[in-house]
């Protein structure tokens, strides 16, 4: 609302916060989709807005949630009990996903900034210098799972840029970012797992020969793509524009296409949660084939996303162009004539999509935020060199260097 200018919607929603929000309930939250949605909102919102109301309630869930990192290994726990201050691992297993532990960091870091509490940065720096030493991973590549016990990853061999481990390359990049590029370990980091997505994971589709990334399990090819993974062209652009290689940006552009692909080579014009790509030089195939359980869309944003950066730092208006289309795509499918948008189980027929009844609060906050930041000509709504973007679409201030 108010990046939007909506300031008569965004006083009203203040005054929400204000009187309504209370973390003082005993109901089990998980640690990180509170972390980036709750903690990242009212952070971001407190600098934007400048109203200190929002850092009170963010430093109330923030405190709540450390219990968390009550482990004998000190990554933290899947869940938290805000109420009662207890916290425990899922039910059936007691691993946390690595992308889950390493994409709070951003967030939490800001906290102790703002309040002058170290620890909160402490705790989420200890676990990124602890899976920075751990062995497993493949050229830079982590596993998915990592044990709260012993500190170990677990399900080794299993190397992906989809669920459960994306965000943790885009959090080595945005950390080095925001923390004004003087930890070099998590530069060194995330420039070891572009090396080790392009050895190991990077293949091409026919007939459009499309650059696209795979998955590795066991050794073994998948030629499978997360719509989760077309956030990898924007984080790759933003390494570009602060100073990694030339080639991490011509990656990017090849990435976006293919994103983009995965929308229209589609009868909706909507990419569904995953496709895998053909890789065999055969007539009348397309490059992205889709499996009958992976052709739900979920009005998810990182296409849109990967656009804006690429839109920001090049200046070509295709990014743009193809943003309208998807758009126009999510407005004749997923639009509800008595207001909102939901996902839609398949993809595949235009004439009976199957709408779920359920619009996740990401197409809000970050879907709808990168498509009105893509049509922007304006550069510092946002401005990428004062601000970095959490894993929830929230902007937070690159820190001064000092």
């Amino acid at each position: 609302m108010w990046i939007l200018g909506l300031k008569a919607e965004f006083k009203e929603a203040r005054e929400w916060v204000s009187r309504e929000l209370n973390f003082n309930k005993d109901v089990d939250v998980n640690l990180f989709e509170s972390a980036i949605r709750i903690l990242g909102g009212l952070l971001s919102t407190y600098h934007l807005s400048g109203d200190s109301l929002f850092l009170e309630k963010a430093k109330d869930i923030g405190g709540r949630l450390m219990p968390a990192f009550n482990t004998p290994s000190k990554i933290p726990f899947s869940d938290v009990n805000i109420g009662k201050g207890t916290a425990h691992p899922p039910r059936w297993t007691s691993d946390s996903t690595v992308a889950e532990v390493t994409s709070i960091q951003l967030e939490f870091r800001e906290l102790s900034r703002l309040t002058g509490e170290e620890k909160f940065k402490n705790a989420v720096d200890r676990v990124m210098r602890h899976v920075h030493s751990l062995s497993g991973k493949n050229d830079g590549l982590v596993p998915m799972f990592i044990n709260t016990n012993s500190g170990q990853f677990t399900h080794l061999g299993v190397y992906t840029l989809g669920a459960r481990a994306d965000s943790y390359y885009e959090y080595l990049l945005k950390q080095w970012i925001q923390g004004g590029k003087k930890e070099n370990e998590l530069l060194e980091d995330y420039v070891k797992a572009v090396e080790g997505v392009k050895m190991h994971l990077l293949r091409k589709s026919y007939p459009k020969r499309l650059t696209f990334v795979g998955e590795l399990a066991h050794g073994r090819f998948s030629a499978k793509m997360d719509h989760l993974v077309c956030f990898l062209p924007g984080v790759l652009a933003l390494g570009a524009h602060n100073g990694l290689p030339a080639d991490h940006l011509t990656l990017a552009a090849e990435l976006a296409e293919t994103c983009y692909q995965m929308y229209v080579q589609v009868e909706t014009g909507l990419s569904p949660e995953i496709v895998h790509f053909n890789m065999h030089p055969q007539k009348d195939r397309k490059d992205v084939e889709i499996k009958t359980a992976d052709r739900h869309n979920l009005l998810r944003p990182e296409t849109v996303e990967s656009f804006f950066y690429l839109y920001r730092f090049t200046g070509d208006k295709k990014y743009q162009d193809w943003g309208w289309e998807i758009l126009q795509s999510f407005n004749k499918y997923t639009r509800v004539p008595t207001g909102g948008y939901t996902s839609i189980d398949n993809v595949q027929s235009p004439s009976h999509p199957e709408p779920r009844d359920k619009m996740e609060s990401f197409f809000l906050g970050e879907t709808l935020k990168y498509f009105f930041l893509l049509f922007s000509d304006d550069v510092n709504l946002i401005n990428l060199d004062e601000y970095v973007f959490n894993t929830e679409a929230h902007p937070l201030p690159i820190w001064p260097s000092a």
